[in-house]
């Protein structure tokens, strides 16, 4: 595979099944080289009752919040917004820690070697507004509905693929080319296995962490 193969990967801090399919690409990059651009999708506004604020209308919100700093660290670097993604990921979802709270979202970006500050900074910046806007609503723009979501090179986009835990190693690469193989077929629209009582214990067991550290409730809208 060419490393000059790009993927556009949509993603939320808040959404746990994106994080362990963010662990899975970085490993799918790691072995063949595949670009990847992170961009963002917020779960509270598509998510969002009626009557309720808009998460750009709260002074902090909890993913919304998280993506403006990952905003203003994608503007200095990919680099700088793939690492904040990663800790902020790791310790909410392996951790169970709050990187939605501003104090530990500064403690992640020290730990990487990035200036607290910029917390506040992406907070009194209006237009990291702007970059998530642009980024959710495009996937909106395409019927999307939720993260993890892809976008190839060819602007065609795919929701998934949705596992836990994240595979690595041989798995990886072979879980991509099945991924990959789907942009054949522009009319196939859904594969879903259903989910036993074993598999939703599976999955709780996985998501024990996530559980632990959010202090929201997890809402999802039926995909159309």
């Amino acid at each position: 595979m060419s490393g000059s193969e790009t993927i556009g990967f949509h993603f939320d801090v808040m959404c746990p099944w994106a994080f362990q399919t963010s662990l899975w690409i970085r490993d799918v990059r790691r072995q063949t080289g595949l670009q990847i651009e992170w961009r963002f999708f917020s779960l509270e506004e598509i998510n969002r009752s009626e009557g309720k604020k808009h998460p750009w209308e709260r002074e902090w919100s909890y993913g919304w919040s998280m993506m403006r700093i990952a905003a203003l660290l994608r503007r200095m670097s990919m680099d700088d917004c793939d690492r904040f993604y990663l800790a902020a990921g790791s310790a909410l979802h392996l951790e169970g820690r709050k990187p939605h709270e501003p104090d530990v979202a500064r403690e992640l970006l020290a730990s990487i070697g990035l200036d607290p500050a910029l917390v506040q900074q992406a907070i009194d910046d209006p237009t990291t507004h702007d970059d998530i806007h642009h980024d959710h609503n495009t996937v909106v723009s395409h019927g999307g509905f939720g993260v993890p979501t892809l976008v190839f090179d060819d602007g065609s986009h795919l929701y998934g693929p949705v596992l836990t835990p994240a595979v690595y190693g041989d798995d990886a690469v072979a879980l991509w080319d099945l991924v990959r193989a789907t942009r054949r077929f522009p009319h196939l629209y859904e594969i879903k296995r259903p989910k036993s009582a074993a598999d939703l214990r599976h999955i709780e067991q996985q998501f024990t962490p996530y559980l632990t550290g959010r202090d929201w409730e997890s809402r999802e809208r039926p995909a159309l």
